[in-house]
């Protein structure tokens, strides 16, 4: 089989980041061609056996048919490159080289490694056959680490008071040096600022994914809160928010997730 000639699959429940990997690869791999978009795993096992791809980029971490057990389905049928936004998940089945894996927001230099890989791998064998044991592993990895149900509130100290912050009414988050910023609006509409002693990367895993987004090494936003983007030069944008002067800097890494805003 020709490696300039192969076909992949993107199985991934977040639209936008589906359609950003999707357009990376065509940049990283000009020749490869996506016959294939899954929006869960069950949808991924469907059009893996109607398409045969050669390499299927799975989301570890989707709804119902989680990217492990679309693996198992699989089997050593295609080249496997598992997508995920933790990279606790990237365990030591990733390092053993038969698994290879991308952590959400893919940078293009790190897709460039994985597609040189897969590139060899096509010339030179047959995709590895997954072992039990090692999908076994990702699998436990998968359940230890899965986020749990997202927070409600957050508790954040503003003086000598603690307060109770619903997450809907939290604007966006900023890590500091030991604390993170938490701006919010009160039940009145006014802009209010609080500190929270977890790191922004923890309170991050226990966030609605579909509701919060990270933008830049230092902030993460909620999506609603969002009023408008403005393109900035060297691939950056800036978020407007509803009601606050503030103005977020999203960085190269992260400005795909609002190019179909």
């Amino acid at each position: 089989m020709n490696a300039l000639r192969a076909t992949a699959l993107i199985a991934d429940d977040e639209p936008l980041l589906r359609d950003a990997l999707e357009r990376l690869l065509a940049r990283a791999w000009p020749e490869l061609e996506v016959v294939a978009m899954a929006r869960h795993g069950r949808e991924a096992i469907e059009m893996f056996d109607a398409k045969h791809p050669d390499v299927c980029f799975l989301d570890v971490h989707m709804p119902g048919i989680n990217g492990v057990e679309v693996a198992h389905h699989i089997g050593g049928r295609a080249h496997l490159v598992f997508v995920t936004a933790y990279e606790q998940y990237a365990v030591q089945a990733f390092s053993q080289g038969a698994l290879d894996y991308l952590v959400k927001p893919v940078e293009p230099a790190r897709l460039a490694e994985t597609v040189m890989r897969l590139k060899e791998r096509m010339r030179t064998a047959q995709p590895a056959l997954q072992t039990e044991l090692l999908l076994r592993e990702l699998a436990s990895a998968l359940q230890r680490s899965a986020p749990r149900t997202p927070l409600r509130w957050l508790r954040a100290s503003t003086g000598q008071t603690v307060r109770l912050i619903p997450v809907e009414d939290v604007d966006f988050l900023r890590s500091g040096e030991k604390y993170t910023l938490i701006a919010w609006h009160d039940e009145a509409g006014e802009s209010r600022d609080a500190l929270i002693r977890l790191p922004l990367k923890d309170l991050l895993l226990q966030l609605d994914a579909s509701e919060f987004a990270r933008v830049h090494r230092s902030v993460v936003v909620r999506l609603g809160a969002i009023s408008h983007v403005t393109r900035g030069a060297n691939e950056t944008a800036d978020i407007h928010l509803k009601g606050r002067a503030d103005i977020l800097p999203v960085s190269r890494n992260y400005v795909h997730l609002f190019r179909q805003m």
